[in-house]
């Protein structure tokens, strides 16, 4: 059965080209193009897409709004296309919140070149998302803002140990679910979660006020303190090195790996070869393979390792390619993952007061 795919943008450009490039791959039915959400609402009635891709800023109906009300009347795969700004990725973190499966970027300048240039990673994204069994989201229980409670960094010493997460497609909200339940003394943490220059910075400030961390965008040099989690940048690898009793922070623009920069392998590889049993690898929903390398690099260099599992993650791809390779102790359900780690840190006898 072909992957019925519904194309929602007011750019008739954007429009056509999703359509072209949509067109182009068997395997793949355009059931429709729609200008707005209300022409929209009514082709979801009629031809039950297996995936929409949405974009956020629309007249009438914006993005965010629509998809709030499919998720409740209709759940269905999403995949947003998002603006390469500060406001397109705050936007962009809402969707994923209200259960869009992934985003595109949408190039600000050239954007029938860009498009065609992500032609490859659109049809992906758009092939991993169908196969998506969205759940109706739950509305969330208020958060606190966090901002003004958090440790003191004149109080901290170095970290003793390290507890390094990877994610990919589905991972901003699972990687929030994790840190979220990180109490505020916890060891450093390291992250790589695969998106683009800009999305990182909104989305490490997101953590930081929704978390009882100090989280933020990694610049590369910083001593990595307990209490403390660092967020690869978009298109930097985050890598852990060592320097005396401390554990630093580096940022390397050398290859993407699986095409990724960042990627959850570079990390994990680096993490592994300083910090061995002092580490803790999570990987996380993912599409791909990336991570599961560098999960068995820790795995085999004493330290403890930790996968989210098929029933709870968006794609298990990355996990499962883990899994398979060898490189996880345990696979959990994702509210368990969190938990679990605390408990781990103990059994490993972590300092940081906990």
């Amino acid at each position: 059965m072909a992957i019925k795919v519904l194309i929602i943008d007011d750019s008739a450009l954007v429009r056509s080209l999703l359509s072209e490039i949509v067109r182009s791959v068997p395997g793949f039915t355009l059931v429709g193009a729609a200008p707005d959400a209300y022409v929209a609402r009514d082709m979801v009635k009629s031809f039950a897409p297996d995936v929409i891709t949405l974009d956020i800023e629309m007249p009438r109906m914006d993005g965010l709004s629509f998809l709030e009300k499919l998720m409740a009347a209709r759940p269905t795969p999403v995949v947003m296309i998002s603006t390469l700004t500060e406001a397109g990725a705050e936007a962009t973190l809402r969707a994923l919140e209200l259960g869009a499966v992934d985003f595109i970027p949408k190039p600000k300048l050239g954007i029938a070149e860009g498009l065609k240039e992500y032609a490859d990673l659109i049809i992906e994204k758009l092939a991993a998302a169908a196969q998506v069994k969205v759940k109706p989201i739950k509305p969330a229980a208020p958060v606190a803002d966090h901002t003004g409670q958090k440790i003191s960094r004149a109080l901290l010493q170095s970290t003793e140990k390290i507890i390094a997460i990877g994610a990919s497609t589905g991972g901003t909200e699972a990687i929030k679910s994790v840190l979220m339940q990180m109490p505020a003394d916890a060891p450093g943490i390291v992250m790589t979660q695969h998106m683009p220059p800009g999305f990182t910075r909104t989305f490490a400030e997101r953590l930081n006020k929704l978390t009882k961390l100090h989280v933020a965008e990694a610049k590369g040099g910083e001593r990595i303190l307990p209490g403390h989690a660092y967020l690869a940048p978009g298109g930097f690898h985050l890598l852990v090195t060592r320097s005396g009793a401390d554990y630093v922070l580096k940022l390397s623009e050398t290859e993407p790996v699986h095409r990724h920069r960042p990627a959850v392998d570079v990390m994990m590889e680096s993490v592994a070869r300083v910090g061995g049993k002092n580490v803790i690898g999570v990987l996380l929903t993912g599409m791909g393979k990336d991570g599961a390398k560098g999960m068995l690099d820790i795995r085999n260099s004493g330290g403890y390792t930790f996968a989210q599992d098929e029933q709870s993650c968006v794609v298990y791809g990355m996990p499962k390619e883990a899994v398979n390779l060898g490189g996880v102790n345990e696979t959990l359900d994702l509210e368990e993952i969190g938990p679990a780690v605390l408990k781990k840190l103990k059994e490993m006898g972590a300092g940081n007061r906990l």
